[in-house]
């Protein structure tokens, strides 16, 4: 019975819906920045590629003069809007995460913590590697430092052997981690469905560049060269800025992903030093009368 009521004190109450709270926290981020980022690239393909001064006589209905990028961006058509939007959802959302990422790291090299917490731990300092974790912050720190106070608890605890105390540690482990992963990959999908996307739309605005082209040379007699020069630049300019925007996202996407493993693996390296040491330290299983 004493056995019984002792396990029972070590039952950790439900974890905080955090996960769900940051999940709303990024949905609402999202919602605010994808129809805000629309009406900029509205305000920029009307106002700054469209400007007058871009074109032949002073009007944006003209070709563009020569040599006029801006101009020239203005002609490939209204899918040009959206590939702006795009773009600058993939650098804003970039952005985001490279903060976000870089919290999650801590104060100091992500490397040099988890030999810190290996050194403090070889020598059986929790205290000295609690005080670690105090001074990086971010997200690998919260999950060490929840092993090493189970870690603590776990020593003092006389009512369980030693594969219990093990996976009660190595169980507090992955739900801190479980908690803290949640939002390092937040807004990722987003990264990654735009570089999937954005050359799609490109390509959209392509045909119906090659559409306008094609027209002008349907027309009987002379072609009609300005809508001809007109449907090309539209088709180029759209597969261009799909193409650009798509490589942009992907290079975003599988540099994120990257930090994010290498963060994993420092938290599966510390967690195992963690278990390692709390083994060895009471290797010994432990028995008390029923």
């Amino acid at each position: 019975m004493e056995q019984k009521n002792a396990t029972n004190k070590n039952v950790r109450p439900a974890a905080p819906a955090a996960p769900k709270g940051e999940s709303k926290g990024g949905s609402a981020f999202a919602a605010i920045v994808i129809p805000l980022a629309f009406v900029v690239a509205i305000v920029i393909y009307k106002f700054v590629f469209g400007n007058p001064a871009n074109f032949q006589g002073g009007n944006n209905e003209n070709l563009p003069l020569p040599g006029n990028y801006m101009g020239t961006i203005y002609a490939g058509g209204p899918i040009v809007p959206v590939l702006i939007t795009l773009l600058i959802l993939v650098i804003t959302f970039s952005i985001e995460r490279f903060l976000t990422i870089n919290k999650a790291k801590g104060t100091k090299s992500i490397e040099s913590f988890v030999r810190s917490i290996r050194q403090k731990l070889n020598v059986n300092d929790i205290a000295g590697a609690l005080a670690v974790c105090d001074q990086q912050k971010g997200s690998v720190a919260n999950v060490v430092k929840s092993g090493l106070l189970k870690y603590q608890e776990m020593a003092r605890e006389r009512g369980m052997d030693k594969d219990q105390k093990v996976l009660s540690i190595q169980k507090e482990i992955e739900e801190s981690t479980a908690l803290e992963l949640p939002m390092l990959e937040k807004n990722l999908v987003i990264i990654s469905t735009i570089a999937s996307v954005a050359t799609l739309v490109g390509l959209l605005g392509t045909v119906f560049g090659m559409i306008r082209a094609f027209a002008a040379l349907a027309n009987a007699g002379a072609p009609d060269t300005a809508a001809l020069s007109t449907g090309i630049s539209e088709a180029l300019i759209n597969t261009a800025l799909g193409i650009g925007t798509s490589a942009i996202a992907i290079i975003a996407y599988n540099y994120f992903t990257s930090q994010i493993d290498v963060l994993t693996y420092s938290i599966d390296e510390a967690g195992f030093s963690i278990i390692q040491t709390f083994a060895s330290q009471h290797g010994e299983t432990e028995t008390y009368p029923a």
